[in-house]
């Protein structure tokens, strides 16, 4: 097998490009990301050149290939346990439902692959349930690229193309909370789903203000409150769900991202019992009106079952003064650059908005890159420039103003110090430039 696997990684990353999308394999090579990437190194990944990248796309929450999360895959695939289980009755999916509802205060579990999934089992349940048409998001939210999922975005290229879209969907103004009021007052939305702190969006967080209101109106209006937690959960922002402390529970909260510890794909809905039972207790037919074929399968819920062992609450005042401490860092180290704007962000979840250059050799029209003209352009540029210091950083999908920085939770503290030194003198470069 070890030999197959070096055959793979010998032809794969040409293979991709061939069979799968050649465009982000175009744009790897354009930006110079850190694309093949054959190995794992402590949690990091290291390139075919020897160089290893810090990645800070967030998927990774534990570094990749967590040893802890990687034997607990192996021990079960060492074992002559099933995988799937043709009736449906899975004692894996059981018993990390189990974990998820102790540790989250609900009482009910979906199991799915993908976060747009879930979001999708969350859209279906206010369905069911209310029997409404309408179905609200905030602008420049983020949801998935299922159907319904995408249909919560507002206008752009990861909506547009796919029109027309889910009937009775449509977003509100951010944190509007006038406008809010507005949508809910026929009284036909069935739910209301939300980010608590919306990441492609531009790291914006709902302010408090808006949070109360958005739990007070949802309440009086019989609408359900589903929080997209997708990015934001499992101790992400240093508690185990952003939503914990809102004046009400969400009725829906959706995770994943690194519930399967980056080695496979799981997400989950988080609900009320009672809510199911309405929704799809009338029959055994309705039970599985909704399902998916390897929702929950053994192997995913193995690999969140060690997740859910490293999210201890020792690891949640890490997550938090580590947290801390790199914006307070970064607002230091990048505080009187002409191009900085602020640090934004709770725990390690870190938005680092940029301002915009004045100098037309650093514009997108300078690359030949036409049809980008309006995009910001340092964000991506200053990324380009931290992949040679070793970093794998982003901009958010939706404001390219703005770094998206989601460290793994047990990033060593040298490390920090070494980014916030890198994107200090990375962006006085820049500034230079301008």
């Amino acid at each position: 097998m070890a030999a197959g696997i070096d055959r793979i990684l010998q032809r794969g990353f040409d293979d991709y490009r061939e069979f799968v999308n050649p465009y982000v394999s175009r744009r790897t090579e354009l930006t110079g990301e850190p694309a093949r990437v054959p190995h794992v190194q402590a949690g990091r990944i290291v390139d075919s050149t020897g160089h290893v990248f810090e990645d800070f796309h967030g998927t990774q929450s534990f570094g990749h290939r967590h040893p802890a999360i990687t034997e607990a895959v192996r021990e079960f695939l060492e074992s002559d346990s099933p995988a799937w289980f043709p009736a449906r009755v899975n004692p894996y999916a059981g018993s990390l439902a189990r974990r998820l509802c102790e540790r989250s205060g609900y009482s009910n579990v979906f199991f799915a692959n993908s976060g747009s999934e879930a979001v999708e089992a969350s859209l279906k349940l206010a369905r069911a349930l209310s029997r409404r048409p309408r179905v609200l998001s905030l602008e420049r939210a983020y949801h998935g690229c299922t159907f319904g999922s995408c249909s919560l975005m507002s206008p752009g290229p990861f909506r547009d193309p796919f029109g027309p879209h889910l009937p009775g969907v449509e977003s509100i103004p951010f944190a509007d909370s006038d406008a809010l009021a507005k949508a809910l007052a026929p009284g036909d939305v069935a739910a209301v789903v939300v980010e608590p702190l919306q990441l492609e969006g531009g790291v914006r967080a709902l302010p408090a203000p808006y949070i109360a209101a958005l739990c007070e109106l949802t309440a009086r209006h019989g609408t359900l409150l589903v929080a997209d937690e997708i990015q934001t959960g499992l101790c992400r922002v240093g508690r185990f769900l952003a939503s914990d402390g809102w004046p009400r529970r969400p009725d829906c909260v959706v995770v994943g991202k690194h519930l399967g510890g980056g080695l496979l794909p799981i997400s989950a809905m988080l609900t009320r019992r009672e809510l199911f039972d309405r929704a799809y207790g009338k029959d055994f037919e309705s039970a599985e009106s909704h399902n998916s074929t390897f929702s929950g399968s053994a192997l995913p819920c193995v690999a969140a079952h060690a997740v859910l062992d490293l999210l201890t609450d020792t690891l949640e005042a890490r997550v938090q003064q580590v947290g801390e401490r790199l914006r307070t860092e970064l607002q230091r180290a990048l505080a009187g650059l002409s191009l900085f704007g602020e640090v934004r962000g709770e725990g390690l979840i870190v938005g680092i908005q940029l301002k915009p250059s004045q100098h037309p050799w650093l514009s997108f029209e300078h690359f030949g890159m036409q049809e980008m003209a309006e995009r910001p352009s340092i964000g991506p540029l200053l990324c380009h420039r931290l992949y040679r210091r070793g970093f794998f950083c982003f901009v958010c999908g939706h404001d390219w103003s703005v770094l998206r920085v989601l460290p793994r939770f047990n990033i060593e503290l040298e490390t920090v110090h070494a980014f916030v030194k890198a994107i200090g003198e990375e962006l006085a470069f820049l500034c230079n430039l301008d």
